[in-house]
């Protein structure tokens, strides 16, 4: 299908991002995957090529692009390769980096930002807690006065990055008596007294992408390391939140489309019954049938991020994209694995290693079911 939202400069940064896929990702893979982390040096290489700082302005050692389908063309190359590695590099640089941008004082813009760009500070963000899941207004850490200072108590889990990041963006509970209204963002450094890690998480997938408990007891944080406004801090994510769902949406796609092109090149070669697996009809008719769906659910996609590039997209639309691109990705990676027959579940094949990555997105960034739930709101249900 012809795709209608990039132009020529997105083209030749598509060949950027390629070859750095290339060279640094596709031949560590199983390294990452063994170890449970992506090596720094990657990080340090993607700031060498100016893949970081997407979202940051060229003042802070950002391109400043200001335009998402940047973000877009890098998140499709890397989930061609491994849908991990472009999240916990998505973490970092589509959803962290704009907190800051739009959030942070010039002083805390000054301290972060240039090494967010180089990759010599790596990120993440600290939403979920063990007892909350995707209901962001229900946090029970928190944090209290302490004169001019903040005494930070809690938990969070499931932090993508939590095991390796430098800074983390905290959302913490501060004035019990507001709800929604009484949670507050901060940064927390690696190194700050009370601030713990657990060991790396056993995932089913996406085993490249370091994952961890954080554990946070009296960690005292200084006004400066408040992001944005008292209280504003659910505001904050409400805000930020479609465009972590956009570029979940994006991979799906993405990672989905790169196992789909590697099935269809398996069922020409492999061959039963005195022909390719691919010429019987059911295996065909299931084959047209995937690629109408990613087609179709690529032109949703597309407008969608188009939308959002015009600052247009709503909250619903994003929810929207994002449970059905989850849908259709576990749709078209399972078919797959059956397509590959028993070699699909040796997980020294990528489309096994992509079917345990892909069932996480119907959970992650809100489940499914609390997406339905939003879009059932806006239908006035």
């Amino acid at each position: 299908m012809q795709r209608t939202l990039f132009n020529e400069d997105h083209a030749a940064f598509r060949e950027s991002a390629k070859a750095f896929v290339e060279r640094t990702i596709t031949p560590n893979v199983e390294k990452f995957i063994e170890q449970r982390v992506i090596d720094r040096d990657v990080w340090l290489e993607a700031g060498r090529q100016g893949l970081l700082g997407l979202e940051i302005p060229e003042e802070y050692g950002g391109s400043g692009a200001n335009d998402y389908r940047f973000n877009t063309v890098f998140a499709e190359e890397l989930c061609r390769v491994n849908a991990a590695v472009a999240s916990s590099l998505g973490i970092h640089g589509d959803v962290v980096a704009p907190y800051l941008v739009d959030l942070c004082t010039e002083e805390q813009k000054q301290r972060w930002l240039p090494g967010m760009c180089t990759g010599e500070i790596k990120t993440g963000i600290a939403m979920t807690e063990p007892s909350g899941g995707s209901d962001l207004a229900a946090l029970k850490t928190n944090a209290v006065r302490d004169g001019s200072d903040w005494i930070l108590n809690g938990s969070k889990t499931f932090i993508t990055n939590g095991y390796t990041a430098d800074m983390i963006v905290v959302a913490a509970r501060t004035d019990p008596s507001k709800g929604a209204r009484g949670i507050t963002l901060f940064a927390v450094e690696t190194g700050m007294p009370g601030f713990e890690r657990g060991r790396k998480l056993d995932k089913v997938g996406q085993h490249p992408s370091d994952t961890a408990e954080l554990f946070f007891s009296d960690v005292r944080l200084s006004a400066d390391h408040v992001i944005g406004e008292e209280g504003q801090g659910f505001i904050y994510m409400m805000e930020r939140l479609p465009q972590e769902r956009i570029g979940g949406a994006i991979s799906n796609l993405a990672h989905a489309q790169g196992v789909f092109d590697e099935t269809l090149e398996y069922v020409k070669e492999r061959k039963a019954f005195g022909q390719a697996i691919g010429k019987f009809q059911h295996n065909k008719f299931q084959l047209a049938e995937l690629r109408t769906k990613l087609d179709v659910s690529q032109a949703f996609i597309d407008t969608l991020t188009m939308q959002h590039v015009r600052g247009e997209l709503s909250s619903v639309e994003a929810a929207q994209a994002k449970y059905w691109s989850a849908d259709v990705e576990n749709e078209v990676i399972d078919a797959c694995v059956q397509l590959h027959g028993g070699y699909g579940y040796m997980t020294e094949y990528r489309v096994a290693r992509a079917w345990m990555d892909a069932r996480v997105t119907k959970i992650w960034a809100g489940s499914n079911e609390i997406m339905k739930e939003l879009i059932g709101r806006d239908l006035g249900l």
